[in-house]
Formats: C-alpha cells, sequence, structure tokens
C-alpha cells in the first residue's frame, strides 16, 4: 500500500475550517514565546499561511490602529507637620523612596528652610499612579505655604530631576460694614454684627485714648465700622484687613475716626476735623481688665490703716498682657518694696508712667530700652504687698502722680493745609463707601 504525503498546508486549511483557532509549538527563543494563541477569523479570501517569524509578525495586532494607553490621573494627599517632625521623616512615611525624598528637599533649600516647619503646617505632595507592581506610583510635586497667599514648591521634571519653585497669588481686597445697637456688653453688640475678635480689639485700641471702656460703655450705644477682608484668588485663605472708618455714639455723642496714611508714612487714625485720635498716653495699658480700686485716699487691704493710693488698680487674670502707655524709655525695671516687679518709663520731660505687682516682664525690657505705646512691657501678676492678680497704673506728671482716670492727656497731632485737604478727601471717600454697603450679620444671629 502506497501512503500519499498530504501537503502541510493542507492540514493547516483543514485545521482553520474545522475550529477557526490552531495552536503551534515553536522553539524557545527570545523573539518567539513558547506558546502562541492567535485568534483568526476564516473567510474565502484569507490567504494561505506559511509557517516562519515573517508569518507571526503579519498576524500581531497593529501598534499604530490601536488607541494608546492614558496615564491615570494624579491624586494629592495632604500631610500635616507633627511635633518633632522633620521634612524627611514626613516624606518617607508618605511612601516616597529616600532617593527622591532626599533629592527634593535639596532642591527646596533654595527658597524655604525645611528647618523652619512648624507643627500643624500642611504640605501637599501630589502622585501619579503608575503601572506596574513594583512602581505603585510616582512622586510628582510637593508644595507648602509659608506665609499669606505664599507658596513655595518642588516639582518633578521630565528627565528625574527636581526644580524648586515659588508663586505669590493675587489678592482681593472686599469692603465689609458692621454696626450695632449695644445692649449688654459690646462684645456681644459685635459678634451679633458678625465682626471678629481681632477687629473689635483693633476698635477697642483705637477709642482707649478717650473712652474708658469698663464704665462709659452704657445700654443703647452703639457703633459702625467699615473693615477690609483680603482673600486670595482661589478663595481658599482670607484674613481681616484695617478698619478704614468706624464710629462709637456714646449717650448720643458721635465720634468717628479715619485710617489715613500721613506724607510721611505714619498711619493713624483722625476724627472728622483731622484730630488724631492717639494721645501721647494711654489711660488703660490693659484690655479686658475690671476698674478694681480708683485714685485717693483709701483703707488698705494688707496694712488696714488709710493710706493714699497713689495710681488705679485694673484686676485681671495672671498672664494678662501689659502695654506701654506711650513712646519712651524704660528708666526703672526691677523689684521695687510693695510694687514688687516694677516697670517705670520716661515720656518726655514732663511725663511718666508706673507699672506694679507684675508676675513677669517681657523678654528684652530693661532699663534704658525704648519702647513704642501699645508694646508689651510684661504680664499681670501678684507680686509685693498685693491681695490678687492686677495691674497698679500710675501716671506722673512734673514728679507728681496724678489720677489716671482724670489727667488732661497730651493732645495728638493736628492735620494742617494740603495735609488736611488730602485727609477730607478720604474721609469723603470713606463716608461713600460705607454708605454704599449693606451690613453683615453673623450667621448665629440670623438663625
Amino acid at each position: 500500500m502506497i501512503r500519499r504525503r498530504i501537503p502541510l498546508t493542507a492540514i493547516i486549511s483543514s485545521s482553520l475550517i474545522a475550529g477557526g483557532l490552531f495552536m503551534l509549538d515553536l522553539p524557545k527563543s527570545e523573539e518567539t514565546p513558547q506558546r502562541l494563541s492567535l485568534p483568526l477569523t476564516h473567510t474565502a479570501s484569507t490567504p494561505s499561511v506559511s509557517v516562519g517569524s515573517s508569518a507571526i509578525a503579519a498576524i500581531q495586532p497593529d501598534p499604530v490602529s490601536q488607541p494608546r494607553e492614558e496615564l491615570p490621573p494624579s491624586y494629592m494627599r495632604t500631610l500635616e507637620v507633627g511635633r518633632g517632625d522633620t521634612l524627611m521623616k514626613i516624606l518617607l512615611n508618605a511612601g516616597i523612596n529616600r532617593g527622591d525624598a532626599h533629592t527634593a528637599i535639596e532642591a527646596l533649600q533654595s527658597e524655604f528652610d525645611p528647618r523652619r516647619l512648624r507643627p500643624g503646617q500642611k504640605i501637599h505632595v501630589t502622585f501619579q499612579p503608575g503601572r506596574h507592581e513594583d512602581m505603585p506610583h510616582t512622586f510628582e510635586e510637593m508644595r507648602l505655604n509659608t506665609g499669606f497667599a505664599k507658596d513655595v514648591f518642588v516639582a518633578r521634571q521630565e528627565e528625574g530631576e527636581y526644580q524648586a519653585g515659588k508663586e505669590t497669588q493675587e489678592l482681593i481686597t472686599s469692603l465689609h460694614r458692621a454696626e450695632g445697637t449695644i445692649d449688654s456688653s459690646l462684645y456681644l453688640a459685635a459678634s451679633k454684627a458678625g465682626l471678629p475678635a481681632s477687629l473689635l480689639m483693633e476698635f477697642i485700641f483705637a477709642y482707649s485714648f478717650d473712652v474708658d471702656f469698663q464704665r462709659d460703655i452704657q445700654k443703647g450705644d452703639s457703633f459702625q465700622i467699615m473693615y477690609e477682608q483680603i482673600s486670595t484668588k482661589d478663595g481658599l485663605h482670607s484674613k481681616m484687613g484695617n478698619i478704614l472708618f468706624a464710629s462709637l455714639s456714646l449717650s448720643g455723642d458721635h465720634m468717628p475716626i479715619y485710617r489715613f496714611k500721613e506724607k510721611t508714612g505714619r498711619i493713624a487714625y483722625f476724627n472728622d476735623k483731622g484730630q488724631s485720635a492717639q494721645k501721647a498716653l494711654m489711660r488703660t495699658p490693659i484690655n479686658g481688665a475690671r476698674l478694681s480700686s480708683g485714685f485717693g485716699k483709701r483703707r488698705h487691704p494688707i496694712l488696714g490703716y488709710s493710706k493714699m493710693h497713689t495710681g488705679v488698680d485694673f484686676a485681671a487674670p495672671r498672664g494678662t498682657p501689659i502695654y506701654a502707655a506711650g513712646d519712651g524709655v524704660i528708666d526703672f525695671a526691677g523689684r521695687k518694696g510693695g510694687y514688687g516687679k516694677y516697670i517705670r518709663i520716661r515720656h518726655n520731660s514732663e511725663y511718666q508712667t508706673a507699672y506694679a505687682h507684675m508676675r513677669a516682664y517681657k523678654k528684652g525690657m530693661y532699663k534704658g530700652k525704648r519702647v513704642k505705646q501699645g508694646q508689651i512691657i510684661g504680664y499681670v501678676g501678684t507680686t509685693g504687698r498685693s491681695t490678687g492678680p492686677h495691674l497698679h497704673y500710675e501716671i506722673i506728671r512734673n514728679g507728681r502722680k496724678t489720677n489716671p482716670l482724670r489727667v488732661r492727656m497730651p493732645s495728638g497731632k493736628k492735620l494742617k493745609g494740603a495735609e488736611l485737604a488730602r485727609f477730607m478727601d478720604v474721609k469723603s471717600q470713606y463716608d461713600q463707601q460705607y454708605a454704599s454697603l449693606a451690613p453683615v450679620i453673623s450667621v448665629a444671629s440670623a438663625q
């Protein structure tokens, strides 16, 4: 019996017709996989297939015709600096390898010293997800805020290096109006009007030369304030600006003040006549205190007999800041008998002020130190002959101790000539802006 040789092409053709799928066992090599599955659709026009590398290439998918794989979107993590943290520790804990972290920190040092990180500071880290199990993500960028509207960043470049930079966002200033009537306290009335606490302190300080907020405020008195709010363009950061205009009505008397920058660059508040609201000395060099003892003869609470009280006492919690009542030079700083820890400031040839029973001096306060009005010089305590924490405050005029609540304070500056005319233009502008604004109402009050 003679066996006829069946051509290989016939075997392949019959296999295609029978199943539509065939497997080729090929020798192992770097170019060719051991087993290769090739799905084929049989049609009448399908050409015959010859075995070889060219045939395999012919049935591979065309890379040009396939859609390119898109990278997955990047994602960001926000990290918070904890006590004792270093930037290296934070980045390693976030999953960044030590080499990338070290290179990024080195680049950052051209714009920011990492040792200046503070607890609570936020660091925003951006990652690009990877496509392999051994590289789950790539560290792309690190960004941190170093001041209001100021950011520094480190970004990965195409060649794998890191480059640092800084950005300052555009700021937008808006004006707001707050007003209210005092029913029980100025603080509650200001809160209902939506006035931030920081601006309330600025308001009180601006009027502190003429108003005793512990005794002069009465039910039915009112206030009006126009202030700035400064925001970044993206709206993520905002802060309070300055009070531009304010008015305080006490028992029917209106006391408006306006913020004005003089040609010398000095900024101060002036009344509607151009007279400075700031006097040479403050009557009450402490905030939020209660007048506990006035000036004059009284029965001493410790000695038990009548004795002249040469100042006024302001009761306040321990540690409450004490301010310099005016510009001057410290001519005594130390313990002084029953006064305890004591500071005396010489303001000019006529006036001195004294502060007693301090818990501590502000760091850097010493004899000969020049201080500015409103600068913290110490903190309320109960040293010396004292029954509780309070400030004993004295004003000394030509060597004689006088009543701080009754003495006629040296007047402030009066604008004249072209400077007064320029102030009047600013005043008119602020009056018009205030009239055009709607009052702000706090959310709590509205509810």
